[in-house]
């Protein structure tokens, strides 16, 4: 599938770094737990995030050859201060703006590690887009809070998740990704609410082989449907498959199988 221009999932970072910032000024409880994430708190996932934004600025900035520690990257955790709105807005302002200037400095071809075979800070810039998006989520969930996301970055993020669940089959198989090979069985995922042209549709095909997937409308042995954001969010288990909008046709089971087993490995 076509990706989004590198200058897009920058600018997209840094817009879902200041709608996470809404949500930590919002008055949310901080110590509330996140019901997505039930081992963290809402503080706990925003210091997660803003660290991860750490880490990979650190990795591009320094076109590193391998992964860098936490423990070598100054604030990873945040701020010292714990349950205080403001610092924890201002630090993980300034963690987006890190990785935002890295990544547009280093541009999509610089050489940069990664874990998932592609060695470039333009797999950086997605998948920290998509990180943010999902984790974003996360945050709003607990807040209570409105959630919206431009499908092509939906899009795309759905695409990701499926490239990577492929990945880590192909190349770190264990129990999970290999009970997700066999033959005969199939999910739809169908967005009802976007333009024709985005071509919000896949089919993801369990296979002998191992797991496949494309764009397009086909019968399947499940179909997921719904709006847009509402299928991305239950097909990354943050919300139940029987939420308000959501239609499961066919075999629920399989659909179920696939979310308790495909995984970042």
């Amino acid at each position: 599938m076509t990706r989004l221009a590198h200058d897009r999932y920058c600018d997209e970072i840094g817009r879902q770094v200041e709608l996470l910032r809404t949500v930590v000024t919002s008055g949310a409880d901080l110590a509330a737990t996140v019901p997505t994430c039930p081992e963290w708190s809402l503080e706990y996932l925003v210091r997660h995030m803003g660290g991860a934004l750490r880490w990979v600025e650190a990795l591009v900035r320094t076109r590193a050859r391998e992964d860098i520690p936490e423990e070598r990257i100054p604030l990873v955790r945040g701020p010292e201060e714990q349950g205080d709105p403001a610092v924890l807005d201002a630090w993980l302002a300034e963690s987006g703006r890190m990785v935002v200037d890295a990544l547009r400095e280093a541009g999509p071809e610089a050489r940069v590690w990664s874990w998932a075979g592609e060695p470039d800070a333009g797999f950086w810039a997605r998948r920290m887009t998509h990180e943010i998006t999902v984790h974003r989520a996360d945050a709003t969930l607990a807040a209570g809070l409105p959630y919206e996301v431009a499908p092509e970055v939906a899009a795309d993020a759905l695409d990701e998740w499926l490239e990577i669940v492929e990945w880590v089959q192909r190349t770190k198989p264990d129990k999970d990704s290999e009970e997700l090979r066999g033959p005969g069985r199939s999910i739809h995922l169908h967005a009802v609410d976007t333009d024709p042209g985005l071509n919000a549709e896949w089919i993801v095909e369990l296979t002998e082989k191992g797991v496949a997937w494309r764009r397009g409308h086909e019968k399947a042995t499940v179909a997921l449907r719904g709006p847009l954001t509402s299928v991305l969010l239950a097909f990354y288990s943050r919300l139940p498959l029987d939420s308000a909008g959501l239609d499961v046709v066919g075999d629920r089971a399989l659909l179920e199988f696939w979310l308790e087993r495909a995984t970042f490995g």
